[in-house]
């Protein structure tokens, strides 16, 4: 056990547990109680807290992640004494709201991580607190509306001109006014909307499967999500252009959000419902031999990752969890066991590929890496830093500045060293905010923001000719 965190002696890690400081063992996770009442107890979530920020402090090798690591030091740093027990616990909130969920901490920098007895798992902590906050106070009621992005994309799209010229930056008539309203910063630059939804798009405009590639036969679904579905079309263009030229027949299907704009509000029985709902509208088509495909890594994290952590026991969630791919992921997995279709042309300009945050915590490699690696003559830069973006956190007036700061680096290399080059992501808002952040930057070459593509895929469909 750790010594009382009121010990004016504080020991080394080895010292409190007899346990050597580091694991060597694969990150586990233990699936989250949030059905138990002890979960959202206050008094335990600051014990935990305690203990948690206790072994930050000793540690530190997270300093330059996001908001919440360099806002708990500081608050320790500030101290007479340089230790966590003179910091006011009323302050640990300060240290939540910094956290974006990331998940970096847990998967990539801390060594204490489950299965190491400390059984620290930051990113679920910050989870547990704003879920016991939103329990107890009911949250933000502006910021719940901002996470409701199937209700916003219905409303939005049957003005979709009017509010895209409302929410376009800069627009000094209506920013202002909406950043007074809703605490959305007037510089934030916003998804657009398009009139119709995606999955009525893509009813109205089937693609003729290539029954000459080599991945003829294959099926799959395609969960459009939210931001496909209602903001950017040309993702999932790319995506079925792409799929169906290598010979994969294609059922998109959008049922609803899977609930990470929720996730990070902390409402997590909000999430555990969609999860129940849409994994029993997927789970035929699993069941039918489909594997699920996400546009957006977020997505394929809840789906794979989160999900089964809320519900352990259920089968359908398990099912449809394990049949879920991020689409490069999926056309990889293609092009090892059967083949794609030979690329014919490359961007000789180059590639500038982030790998997001939301890829990275799924353990599964650099997936879109690879894909791109099938284009010729055509130079490929990897950017593996947060874009600092966080999903609907980075667009608040109370972040905007903190998103800014911690993408400032990969916006820096992008302004820096991108020149001509596309700047692309699996995470489309962690693109936009790259591509902001590097037009911010003194050194940014006018109209980087105007840059050709925002996701891998859109360089696959050029690539194969389906763009110009």
């Amino acid at each position: 056990m750790l010594q009382d965190s009121h010990s004016k002696k504080v020991p080394s890690m080895t010292e409190k547990t007899g346990v050597q400081e580091g694991g060597i063992q694969p990150p586990t996770r233990h699936p989250i109680p949030w059905q138990d009442e002890a979960f959202y107890d206050a008094t335990a979530i600051q014990e935990e807290m305690e203990r948690v920020f206790d072994i930050c402090h000793g540690c530190r090798r997270c300093f330059n992640l996001c908001e919440s690591f360099p806002r708990l030091f500081n608050l320790i740093d500030a101290t007479e004494t340089g230790e966590l027990e003179a910091v006011d616990p009323q302050r640990f909130g300060e240290v939540v709201q910094g956290c974006t969920l990331c998940d970096m901490c847990f998967m990539t920098k801390c060594p204490y991580v489950p299965p190491h007895p400390f059984q620290l798992d930051f990113p679920h902590l910050m989870l547990r607190a704003r879920a016991a906050e939103k329990k107890a106070s009911g949250g933000s009621w502006v910021g719940d509306q901002l996470s409701e992005t199937d209700r916003n994309g219905q409303l939005a799209r049957h003005g979709a001109a009017l509010v895209n010229w409302a929410t376009k930056t800069p627009n000094p008539v209506t920013r202002p006014l909406l950043e007074k309203v809703t605490g959305v910063d007037r510089r934030a630059a916003l998804p657009r909307f398009h009139h119709q939804p995606f999955v009525q798009k893509a009813t109205h405009a089937p693609r003729v499967i290539n029954p000459e590639a080599p991945g003829w036969g294959e099926k799959v679904v395609l969960y459009a999500s939210c931001f496909v579905n209602y903001n950017d079309h040309r993702i999932g263009d790319a995506a079925l252009d792409v799929l169906a030229y290598n010979g994969v027949a294609v059922q998109v299907l959008y049922p609803e959000c899977c609930g990470m704009p929720q996730w990070e509000r902390g409402d997590v029985s909000r999430v555990a419902g969609k999860a129940q709902r849409i994994a029993e509208m997927l789970l035929p088509w699993v069941e039918q031999g489909y594997a699920i495909l996400s546009p957006v890594s977020s997505c394929s994290l809840m789906l794979r990752m989160e999900w089964p952590l809320l519900w352990p026991e259920n089968e359908a969630i398990k099912a449809v969890g394990a049949a879920t791919l991020d689409v490069a992921a999926y056309l990889v997995h293609l092009a090892r066991t059967k083949g794609l279709v030979p690329v014919p042309r490359g961007l000789p300009e180059g590639v500038m590929l982030h790998i997001p945050c939301h890829a990275r915590a799924q353990n599964q490699g650099r997936k879109a890496q690879e894909l791109l690696q099938h284009l010729p003559h055509t130079p490929l830069q990897i950017l593996e830093r947060c874009s600092g973006h966080g999903g609907t956190w980075g667009y608040l007036k109370e972040n905007f500045e903190t998103a800014l700061k911690v993408g400032r680096p990969v916006a820096r290399r992008v302004a820096e060293e991108g020149k001509d080059a596309h700047c692309v992501s699996e995470c489309p808002l962690a693109a936009s905010h790259i591509h902001q952040g590097a037009d911010l930057l003194e050194t940014a070459p006018q109209g980087s923001s105007e840059r050709r593509f925002s996701h891998p895929l859109e360089v696959l469909a050029y690539a194969y000719g389906f763009t110009s």
